[in-house]
Formats: C-alpha cells, structure tokens, sequence
C-alpha cells in the first residue's frame, strides 16, 4: 500500500478537490480563501477546508472517499491540519457527529464571530445543527 500524505492543496491543484467532491455527489466545494488540506497517496482521499474567520478559522468541507471510510483518515486529516493552524477553530456539524469532534478536542461552542453566528442562524432554518469550537492551546497533534 502506498503512504498516505497529509498536507496543504497547491493552488494549482484546486481543480483536483473539485473533481473529488463532484466524484463522491458531494456539493463541498472550496472557498476561494480557505486553506485546503488533504490526504493523497496517488489520489485524493480526504478533504477539509480551513477558511479565516474572527482571529480564527471555519472548518467547511470534511470527506473522506467512502471505500477508505472508518480507516481514521478524518480523525488524522484534522489534527495535522489543526495542528499547523493558529488560533480557535470552529464548525458546525449535525448532533449525531459531535461525538466524533467532541473526541478531537471540540466542545460547544460559547460564542462565534460574528459572521459564523448569522451563518448558523441562516442554517438552522433548515438543518439541525450545532457549533463546536477548539482552540489550539487544549488539544496538541503528534499527527505525522
């Protein structure tokens, strides 16, 4: 088996994230501020995205590729990602995954930016959702 790589998207790669969202019938897409991070061996696996927000930054995006699903891959891809991220780190999830953050160094979160509280204000019209938070000083990676 090939090694796994974890690390950012080069720009010019962007096109390759698209592709593997569009493959998997996800509509996740890329914002065009947000660091992308992945995990490859010859393709990509897994994806997040990191957008600056409020001194901090929104994690958008997850998905990891079914067939390489309950492998540890997201658990992985968002500590190596966090772990060179400064700064609190928020996102908003469905209560049946908070389990799964909550494992990783999440809690819920007591306040959000500005623009994240109107966002989840606008989402929760539609969805259940609930916004956790981490911040960098609780939660170190030995991910490598």
């Amino acid at each position: 088996m090939n090694e796994l790589h974890f690390g950012l998207l080069a720009p010019a790669l962007q096109p390759l994230l698209g592709k593997f969202y569009r493959a998997h019938r996800s509509p996740m897409r890329a914002p065009p501020e947000a660091q992308t991070w992945v995990v490859r061996q010859t393709e990509i696996l897994g994806a997040l995205n990191l957008s600056p927000v409020g001194g901090g930054h929104w994690l958008t995006g997850l998905l990891v590729a079914p067939a390489q699903r309950r492998q540890g891959l997201a658990s992985r891809l968002i500590e190596h990602a966090l772990a060179q991220t400064p700064g609190p780190v928020w996102l908003f999830c469905h209560p049946q995954l908070a389990d799964f953050y909550t494992g990783l160094g999440f809690t819920l979160a007591a306040e959000l930016p500005a623009p994240l509280a109107e966002r989840l204000a606008r989402y929760r019209q539609h969805k259940t959702l609930i916004a956790l938070a981490r911040h960098a000083t609780l939660h170190q990676s030995t991910v490598g």
